[in-house]
């Protein structure tokens, strides 16, 4: 028996042998397996952080970096290479490890495809490939995972729908699919995991409705589907999620109001933020016991919250801001013990006075009532919220000074008062503020000076007094702020020079000292402001040269000192190679434009009109690709416009009107899309206007008036549909006025005086109803009648059409121009009745016409009169001339008649004198004798035509005038003869 017994004893003990080794020897292959599939996969991953450096067969697997080994040493269970700086694909040998109960690649760069592959490990129980770049589908095989507890795969590229076969993983806890691009909406199924703990699927694109079966998961504690397209109602299922503390579903589109949620007394968070919820909150979400964060904010909820009740006394953060509630701050929110310590119920509809109820929150640390109508004076007793940091008083209607004991809230950090009618000073103990970052209160009605004590809130970083009724001069001390970054003290009525100290707020990237009463020059501490970026001092009284040491502000993008009294040369301004805005506009510097303006790339606007520059317009400006604001009017500069500005497509206003430039309108100006504002006014350019000026089909304003530009006006204007200004006045311009002028149906001014346009006006002007300014068309060569179609410029202010040669009637139907103050319609040739809605009119509106009639000049009947009277006028004048001329006529003719019977006289005297009793013609002659009052008149006798007597003419020669005597009988032969010659 003890034989056998040993034989037994033996053989056991062998076959236990023979089965180790066995065992043994196959571990050792599995384990050596293993290693082979784990440096296979190996080779698929970048490793620049050197985590495989002791991936090799020569060590134990079990040594490697991120290897988990089983108890017993033979079998990977788990990898873990998370964080590791690993790209690459994911390779899908890791199926090869079956007994692989946990993959984490999280927080790498890998990409490709998630392998269907890793669906063979049926031991897997975590999957975490979260925080990665990979992209395509959920793998519909990864239902087969069975055991799997936690799948982790979101922030990542993967679209698509979540599967439905995902409700077969009964085991799954944790679901983490937040931060990708899958689509379509929740699966039904996913109510079969009644083991679910976590679903997080924030940030996706899914929408549809919250499935209702969502309440058969039953253990769910954390449900996140904030910022996806989810819509209608939030399903009254989630309020049978007893277990549920976390509850995020902000920034959908739900809708409806908030279902009954009493049941979950676990609940922590609940978040509604961003929705279109309406109604009413229920009043039992206010009494749940566990909550410390409610954010129903930014909805369409409604009602009086004066009364609410809050019971709990664990809530730490209650924001209710952007929603329609009434009435007033809730007076039992911080009532018996409370943990409150965020208040957000900005935007609302609140009112009455501060919200007194809230000083008994000793606990509050951030308070932000901005946006309601809140009114009257800020209580003293706001300085029993000790343990303030943020208080958001904003846009409400506090009046009356600020409380001194504001500087007793040692711990504020953030203080905005701005949008109130708040007034008086700024209390000397607000430098008691040392931990005072950011203090805003523009807008308001503040006076008084800026205490000296600020400058004590040494970490205060940004000031905002903007638009208020501070006076006096900045403090000199404000160098003392160290770790200032933004001053913006614009549009108050400071006044004095900047203090030199400025320069020592070496943080400083914003000043802002626009619209004040400074002067004075910049001192060349400025220079030190190194990180200053946006620099704006425009309408003060700053003068003289810029320092030199300006051009030590490398980082400047904006710059406005405009409209101050600055000389010299702005070189130190364009030190800068990263300038956006440049505006030196209405200041009195002089010289080139630098161009190395044309360094800063990203420039957008330049502004320098009114100013004393000269030279031309540098064609490096032709660089600047992203320009779309050029305007340098009013200065001397000469030249043409440099070619090379053709470059610069993205102009929109293109101003450089009073200058001397001249040549040509450039034709490139037409390949401008986005042009909206063209002002060439006061040059000297000529040519005509290119066509190409039609293609700039978003101009709204065209001025190139007072140059010497000929030609017609290009058919294309007609192109410009939403052009509102037109000025060509005073140039070369001829031709008729396009009809396609009539297509601008946006003009409302429109100038095209003092050129030598001719033909009719087009009756398509009639259709601009928009003209409100002018409709100027005066010193031309038109002709024809005035359109009746301009009755439908009801809307039109001035008119003016003189110094033409118009003719017809003034159209009766141009009285419906009631919006007219201004006519003038002067030297024409117009007739007939004046509109009788014009008789408002100066007279000198209508003179110089040929036969206009009516108020204001005399009426129509008067007239007729007036040229009946005329007409007989003339027709007397007429009948008088005809007497006179007729009278004329006889008088001649009797005058003729005298002279023949003096000559025949005298040719009878002759006769007498040389044949007295001689013979004429072979003829005995009696001598003829002339008698008076029946005597012959004797020879020394002569005839006096005053006296109708005969006088001795000796008498006459001394007392009767030569012009008394024609006959005188005693005449001489000689002088007789003379007289007939």
């Amino acid at each position: 028996m003890g034989g056998v017994t040993i034989t037994i004893t033996t053989t056991t003990t062998n076959t236990l042998i023979f089965l180790f080794v066995f065992l043994q020897l196959s571990l050792t292959k599995a384990s050596s397996n293993d290693s082979f599939w784990l440096l296979k996969i190996q080779s698929q991953f970048i490793d620049p952080m050197g985590v495989f450096n002791n991936w090799n067969s020569s060590l134990n697997i079990c040594t490697w970096n991120g290897v988990q080994c089983s108890q017993d040493q033979t079998r990977v269970v788990g990898i873990n290479l998370s964080n590791s700086g690993l790209s690459g694909t994911i390779s899908p040998d890791f199926s090869r490890l079956f007994s692989l109960q946990k993959l984490d690649l999280s927080v790498n760069s890998l990409t490709g495809l998630i392998p269907r592959e890793l669906s063979e490990l049926q031991e897997l129980q975590e999957l975490l490939l979260f925080s990665n770049y990979l992209s395509g589908y959920i793998p519909n095989e990864f239902n087969l995972l069975k055991k799997l507890q936690v799948l982790r795969i979101g922030d990542n590229l993967l679209t698509g729908e979540i599967i439905e076969s995902i409700g077969e993983l009964s085991e799954l806890r944790v679901l983490g699919l937040a931060y990708c691009q899958f689509n379509g909406s929740i699966p039904s199924q996913i109510g079969n995991l009644k083991h679910l703990k976590s679903l997080q699927l924030q940030t996706n694109n899914l929408g549809g409705k919250i499935p209702e079966e969502i309440d058969g998961c039953e253990e769910l504690e954390d449900f996140a589907a904030s910022n996806n397209k989810l819509e209608g109602g939030i399903t009254s299922s989630i309020g049978q999620l007893r277990s549920l503390k976390i509850l995020n579903l902000a920034n959908n589109t739900l809708s409806g109001s908030i279902p009954d949620l009493s049941n979950l007394s676990t609940l922590k968070y609940l978040n509604f933020h961003g929705n279109r919820l309406t109604g009413e909150i229920p009043p039992e979400i206010l009494w749940l016991p566990e909550l410390q964060n409610l954010d129903l904010s930014t909805n369409n909820l409604s009602g009086n919250i004066t009364r609410f009740d809050f019971e709990n006394g664990n809530l730490e953060a209650l924001v209710l801001s952007s929603n329609s509630f009434t009435g007033g701050f809730p007076e039992k929110l911080c009532s018996g013990e409370s943990n409150l310590r965020h208040v957000f119920i900005s935007g609302n509809r609140l009112s009455g006075d501060f919200p007194f109820p809230v000083l008994n929150c000793s606990s509050l640390e951030v308070l932000d009532i901005s946006g309601n109508n809140f009114g009257n004076e800020i209580p003293s007793g706001v300085e029993n919220l000790k343990n303030l940091t943020d208080l958001l008083l904003n846009n409400n209607s506090f009046s009356g000074s600020l409380p001194h004991e504001i500087g007793n809230l040692s711990n504020l950090v953030n203080l905005y008062l701005f949008g109130n009618m708040i007034t008086g000073e700024i209390p000397i103990e607000i430098g008691k503020l040392q931990k005072l970052s950011v203090l805003y209160l523009y807008d308001n009605q503040m006076s008084g000076n800026i205490p000296i004590e600020l400058t004590n809130c040494s970490m205060l970083s940004e000031i905002d007094f903007f638009g208020n009724h501070f006076t006096g001069q900045i403090p000199g001390t404000i160098g003392k702020l160290k770790n200032l970054v933004f001053l913006q003290l614009r549009q108050n009525d400071l006044s004095g020079r900047v203090p030199l100290s400025l320069g020592y707020c070496r943080k400083l990237q914003t000043l802002s000292l626009g619209d004040n009463k400074f002067s004075g020059s910049l001192s060349n501490t400025f220079g030190y402001l190194s990180e200053l970026s946006l620099l704006s001092l425009y309408n003060n009284s700053f003068e003289g040269p810029l320092p030199e040491t300006i051009s030590l502000l490398k980082n400047l993008t904006i710059v406005n000192i405009s409209h101050n009294r600055f000389s010299g040369s702005i070189s130190p301004l364009v030190a800068s190679d990263l300038l956006l805005l440049f505006d030196l506009t209405n200041n009195s510097f002089s010289g080139f434009i630098p161009s190395e303006l044309a360094r800063s790339k990203n420039l957008t606007r330049i502004r320098l009109a009114h100013n004393l520059l000269n030279g031309t317009i540098p064609m490096e400006f032709g660089q600047l690709s992203d320009l779309n604001f050029l305007d340098l009017s009013f200065n001397s500069f000469t030249g043409e416009i440099p070619p090379e500005l053709s470059n610069c497509k993205k102009i929109s206003h293109f101003l450089v009107s009073n200058n001397q430039l001249t040549g040509l309108v450039p034709p490139w100006l037409g390949m401008f899309e986005e042009l909206g504002e063209l002002d060439l006014s006061s040059n000297d350019f000529n040519g005509t206007l290119p066509k190409g000026v039609g293609m700039c089909s978003r101009l709204l304003k065209l001025s190139v008036d007072q140059n010497r530009l000929s030609g017609g006006i290009p058919e294309e204007i007609g192109n410009l549909t939403g052009l509102n200004v037109l000025k060509l006045q005073r140039n070369n311009l001829s031709g008729e006025i396009p009809r396609t002028l009539g297509e601008c149906k946006k003009l409302f001014e429109l100038r095209l005086s003092e050129n030598s346009f001719s033909g009719s006006i087009p009756p398509e002007l009639g259709t601009l109803t928009e003209l409100q300014v002018i409709l100027d068309l005066s010193n031309n060569l038109l002709t024809g009648e005035i359109p009746v179609s301009l009755a439908s410029l009801v809307k039109l202010e001035r008119l003016n059409l003189s110094f033409n040669k118009l003719h017809g009637q003034v159209p009766e139907s141009l009285g419906r121009l009631t919006s007219l103050h201004a006519l003038n319609l002067s030297n024409n040739h117009l007739q007939g009745d004046i509109p009788s809605t014009f008789s408002r009119f100066p007279s000198s509106s209508f003179m110089a016409n040929d036969n206009l009639c009516g108020p204001p000049l005399i009426s129509c009947a008067e007239s007729k009169r007036q040229q009946k009277k005329q007409l007989s006028n003339t027709a007397a004048a007429g009948i008088v001339v005809a007497i006179v001329f007729t009278a004329t006529l006889i008088c001649l003719y009797l005058l003729y008649l005298m002279l023949r019977i003096w000559c025949k006289w005298k040719q009878a005297s002759i006769s007498n004198a040389d044949n007295r009793g001689g013979v004429i013609d072979g003829m005995p002659v009696k001598e003829e004798k002339w008698v008076y009052e029946d005597r012959p008149i004797r020879s020394n006798e002569c005839w006096d035509l005053n006296k109708m007597t005969l006088l001795p003419c000796s008498h006459s020669k001394k007392d009767v005038s030569m012009a008394s005597c024609i006959f005188q009988d005693s005449m001489s032969r000689e002088n007789s003869m003379r007289s007939l010659v």
